[in-house]
């Protein structure tokens, strides 16, 4: 008999796809279309949603962030997966929590796409900036803003050590393809770059209160653009990432959640 948990850890692993998915259709837009690519997410949905079987894989994309973000929110609580109770722990969980919102935004706007509500999904995925200027009004808005730019910050500099150090492989079960090392090296490297510039600016967005300062996924990308062999090389490193993703979607080592685990310990 197939125990709770490890149903959710099957949900987790086609979290990790579908992630893998959204990242190499980003980058493959990247490089073939940048102004598509300014749309993030909404782009890549709409480029799922127009190939056979779209909409049946929009709700599976929806599903899976939902309990990758859901994973990701237990271990920024409970500290799932021992980061420990030193500032670099909670450093990570820090950057789970952000990563955790950041999913549960984008399994939201899947499930948007999903239903067939394209325009309220293209507001909410392009309005990146609208969001930030409503949140901006709430007298703690600037706050959390900030709270959740350092959270990307911290997520930045915990990629690009990854991608230092193969940190990421202790994640990775036996069995895995031999060259995964490097691929998530890559791939955790290009994500570094577009992380610090989304938390960078989340803070400025907060320090300043000026919406128009801040970029969602496909904004920070094409923000590099103008930066000559960079942008391609990120794009490509993202598309990498997804690979990687794809990879540990299959051989990402998942902790057993037991009810005893959902117990906050702060």
């Amino acid at each position: 008999m197939v125990d709770k948990s490890e149903k959710f850890s099957w949900f987790v692993r086609l979290g990790y796809a579908a992630r893998g998915l959204v990242y190499i259709l980003l980058g493959y837009l990247a490089l073939s279309t940048a102004g598509k690519a300014q749309d993030g997410q909404a782009a890549v949905f709409d480029l799922i949603q127009d190939v056979p079987l779209g909409t049946p894989m929009l709700y599976l994309v929806a599903i899976g962030l939902l309990a990758y973000a859901a994973f990701k929110f237990i271990d920024a609580a409970t500290d799932l997966e021992n980061h420990g109770d030193d500032a670099k722990g909670k450093a990570k969980r820090i950057g789970s929590a952000a990563s955790g919102i950041a999913h549960l935004l984008l399994a939201y706007t899947a499930y948007q796409f999903a239903t067939g509500d394209k325009q309220q999904s293209s507001q909410a995925t392009g309005g990146s900036q609208e969001t930030a200027g409503s949140l901006l009004t709430w007298d703690m808005g600037p706050v959390l803003l900030g709270i959740v730019g350092i959270g990307f910050l911290i997520g930045a500099a915990m990629q690009a050590k990854s991608a230092y150090t193969l940190s990421f492989m202790k994640h990775i079960g036996g069995g895995a393809p031999a060259h995964v090392c490097q691929i998530g090296r890559a791939g955790h490297a290009a994500r570094a770059v577009v992380f610090l510039l989304i938390g960078w600016s989340l803070v400025k967005a907060a320090w300043f209160s000026q919406s128009s300062e801040v970029k969602g996924l496909g904004e920070a990308l094409v923000a590099l653009s103008d930066n000559g062999v960079v942008y391609p090389l990120v794009a490509v490193g993202l598309i990498l990432f997804g690979v990687f993703s794809l990879i540990t979607a299959r051989y990402r080592i998942i902790p057993d959640i037991q009810k005893g685990d959902l117990k906050p310990h702060l």
